[in-house]
């Protein structure tokens, strides 16, 4: 369950960053090897922050080492923070956006990652996709219902 606003008797064990790297009205989405934790499902570029590490830092740092991109920091914008709340697990997760002019090549970490793909955030809500990964996608492309 995401929560936009920080729950009673939260307790985040760490943070996460996350990004919507956008191409042509489509985003990527990295299949998760199967010894990773929700092995075989599909998510955005994301990982923990370290230990006083910038959040910029942070997300230029996943996005380096999930896809081999080297973003400009100038070009990502930062959407929201939202409460991750499992049933044995808390955190912060936050969400950016870097719209992308031209196709990049995508260098995945197989030691993570296994394949990649483009697709719409409408269709990458029929996948096999990370827990809350859906209402990521729902809270940052609201017009969904639209498309």
């Amino acid at each position: 369950m995401i929560y936009t606003q920080e729950p009673n008797n939260f307790n985040s064990k760490f943070e996460v960053v996350s990004c919507f790297l956008e191409y042509d009205k489509k985003i990527l989405l990295l299949h998760r090897q199967n010894h990773k934790p929700q092995g075989g499902t599909w998510g955005i570029p994301a990982g923990k922050i370290n230990s006083n590490e910038h959040i910029l830092d942070a997300i230029i740092r996943e996005i380096k080492e999930e896809t081999g991109l080297k973003l400009l920091p100038t070009q990502l914008s930062y959407f929201k923070k939202t409460y991750v709340k499992l049933p044995n697990l808390s955190f912060i997760f936050h969400i950016y956006h870097y719209k992308l002019d031209k196709l990049p090549k995508i260098t995945i970490n197989s030691d993570e990652h296994k394949d990649l793909c483009w697709t719409t955030p409408k269709l990458a809500l029929t996948m096999d996709i990370i827990s809350d990964l859906d209402q990521h996608i729902k809270l940052f492309y609201q017009d969904l219902e639209d498309n």
